[in-house]
């Protein structure tokens, strides 16, 4: 007795990838869990640190010292891993 042609349903399907807009890792929507995407959910500024207290955005004139760091974490380093984690958010999903 011949098998019908075309494996009678045991075809592999393949999901399809998507790129993160926070983090811009791929990954597949089945396995995105709160814990898949870490970013950093502020921007890396350039501000001054006179007292250690306060911040100021940095003006004509400031002095050279200024310090570049992640308004969220504090981390120095513009490629530090990011601080926090969540799902992954693609370019296809509404605006969170």
């Amino acid at each position: 007795m011949m098998e019908p042609v075309g494996g009678g349903g045991e075809e592999e399907k393949k999901e399809k990838e998507k790129l993160c807009r926070r983090c811009k890792a791929t990954y597949a929507p089945s396995s995105n869990t709160r814990l898949s995407c870490r970013f950093h959910p502020s921007f890396f500024v350039c501000r001054r640190h006179d007292d250690q207290k306060r911040y100021y955005q940095l003006r004509h004139g400031d002095p050279p010292y200024a310090a570049k760091f992640y308004d969220c974490c504090g981390a120095e380093d513009p490629d530090a891993a990011g601080c926090t984690t969540d799902f992954h958010l693609s370019y296809d999903d509404p605006d969170a």
